[in-house]
């Protein structure tokens, strides 16, 4: 079984060339901190510094959001902007090529260096580049490769996130969770931790129970709202209770439209109830907070339909985090389908 409840995402936004420098100590220092061995996190250093420094030269809006990866011990560096566009990506990704009179090494480098890279453009109107380089210690190649993404970001200036979130893959079962404490702070960030740690204790429980025994626990604390996910073979399931939304993506459009009972876990909670819906191959499934702004999938653009579930975490957050609340993306698509490009 591999499980994973990474602490929130580290963001350094790149609106200065000082910006290069900040992103490099923060890669190395998260890398550092996941006990990756030997020049791994020399080189999580470059590849931020890679990824920013394409930001400062080419980018507007530009923002890295690096974090544990979403399952094994790796890291992972994600960027994410609101400039022109690449108008021909593989040229980019080749060493020598450059459009701003520099050697022309910043992406190839990345893409060499990083255990996976994936990158999206838009052009024209839609603009906008996502890029998702994961760094994974040796015997972690597959957890590496796993289309599961999640971004989790603390209220602009405070130090603790009262948003968490989790992934659990135990053969071809997915289990996630999406927790979202009460306010923001210090007491929400302690709720959210107090229901992560419920989790997982017991991942494996029907759903239901799962919530049932965070219930317990978090009657101490101010309380959260709990979004929680399986995805199998036959299916997905989803419970909730509060105001995490759960949806399914396919190219054509959102399907599966889920929101939590009304009540609070801790507080005031209902009997939950799980409901099962299927998932075609290639559909994206995705869990988000409060702190996104749900008005984004009401017309979802066609270039956010096709984004992997890395890059869809980064884009929604990087494009309708509401900044006054902490705010959490996962998504995920089904561990036993082929993976899409």
């Amino acid at each position: 079984m591999s499980r994973t409840g990474p602490p929130h995402t580290a963001t350094v936004r790149v609106d200065h060339h000082s910006a290069v420098h900040l992103a490099a100590a923060t890669a190395r220092e998260v890398a550092r901190e996941r006990g990756l061995p030997g020049a791994l996190p020399d080189q999580a250093a470059v590849i931020a510094s890679e990824l920013a420094s394409n930001l400062d030269k080419h980018a507007s809006d530009g923002t890295l959001y690096i974090q544990p990866t979403p399952l094994g011990t790796g890291v992972e560096i994600l960027a994410a902007d609101r400039g022109p566009g690449m108008a021909e990506l593989e040229r980019c990704l080749a060493d020598g090529y450059t459009t701003a009179g520099t050697l022309g090494v910043g992406l190839g480098a990345v893409s060499r260096l990083a255990t996976h890279f994936t990158i999206r453009t838009g052009t024209g109107s839609g603009g906008g580049t996502w890029a998702c380089a994961r760094l994974t210690p040796p015997g972690e190649r597959e957890a590496g490769l796993q289309d599961v993404g999640s971004v989790c970001l603390a209220v602009e200036g405070e130090e603790e996130c009262g948003d968490a979130r989790a992934v659990v893959q135990a053969g071809e079962i997915r289990t996630a969770a999406v927790v979202d404490g009460l306010g923001h702070g210090p007491q929400a960030a302690e709720a959210a931790r107090v229901a992560l740690r419920s989790f997982l204790g017991d991942p494996g429980l029907p759903l239901p129970e799962v919530l049932t025994a965070m219930n317990r626990v978090l009657r101490r604390t101010r309380g959260a709202a709990v979004g929680l996910l399986r995805l199998g073979p036959e299916g997905a399931e989803y419970c909730g209770i509060g105001n995490v939304r759960a949806l399914t993506l396919t190219h054509e459009g959102v399907q599966h439209r889920l929101t939590g009972q009304p009540g609070v876990v801790g507080w005031s909670m209902p009997p939950p109830r799980a409901h099962g819906f299927p998932v075609p191959p290639g559909a994206t499934v995705v869990l988000y907070s409060d702190g996104i702004d749900c008005r984004w999938a009401r017309n979802p653009s066609p270039s956010l339909l096709r984004l992997p579930p890395s890059l869809l975490s980064a884009a929604l957050a990087h494009g309708h985090r509401r900044l006054r609340d902490d705010a959490t993306v996962l998504a995920t698509r089904s561990p036993h389908t082929p993976r899409l490009p």
